[in-house]
Order: structure tokens, then sequence, then C-alpha cells
């Protein structure tokens, strides 16, 4: 199985998390673990078909999914612009964002840079 692992082309995954209040986020263990959490084990999943996760983190605390303009979305754009991205994972579509609009927005960055886009608890995947 090692050598098959070894011929199979790296995707370079991105975990993007997202909260809308800040309450809750000074636990130790918060809303934005379980959803890197979750994104991981998801990723370790796919480990067959050449998924890694890159160190990264992605997350927006305090953050509202009904604008563009947060930080971390912000620098993960940046990074799928500069290559290095592959696939986008998310706990759930509206961590992503709650528009539309905003939605197809950013899809379309993902298709220009051939990034895929899974959510994990949804039925949503752009991997082939």
């Amino acid at each position: 199985m090692t050598d098959n692992l070894a011929n199979k082309p790296k995707i370079r995954c991105a975990i993007y998390t997202r909260k809308s209040s800040e309450e809750g986020l000074e636990q130790e263990f918060n809303s934005l673990d379980a959803q890197r959490i979750s994104g991981e084990n998801f990723i370790a999943s796919q480990i067959g078909k050449g998924w890694t996760l890159i160190p990264d983190h992605y997350d927006d605390g305090g953050f509202s999914g009904g604008t563009l303009v947060r930080p971390a979305l912000e620098r993960l754009l940046r990074d799928i612009k500069e290559d290095k991205i592959d696939c986008v994972v998310v706990y759930k579509i509206d961590r992503l964002t709650r528009s539309l609009l905003d939605f197809q927005k950013i899809v379309e960055i993902f298709d220009q840079h051939k990034v895929s886009f899974v959510s994990v608890t949804q039925s949503f995947n752009t991997y082939d």
C-alpha cells in the first residue's frame, strides 16, 4: 500500500472554520476546534486518495458569515490564488458563507484555480 500512496498526487487540503460570535471562544476547546477536528478526520479518511492536511489554520472566530471581509477567509483566498491549496474542507457550507451570492463568488475563485470544496457534514463535494 505504501507504493500506491507514493505514486498518488498529493492533494493539499486546508480546513476553514468560522463561528459568528466570540462567545465561548475563550474556552480551552470550542466550536472552531470541533470543526477542525471533524475536517482533520475527514482528510485522514481520504489519505488513500493522496489527501494531506496543510499546517496553516484558517479560523475566523467572531466573524459573521454574511460578509467576505474576514481575515482567515481573505488569507485562504490569497493562498488559493498563490497555488498553495488544492482542496478546502469545511464542517458545513454555512461556515464558508451564509450568502448564496458570496458562495458563488467563492466557488468561482475555487474553479479558476482548480480547487475542490468539501463539506464534511453535507453531501456537497466538488472533488472528482
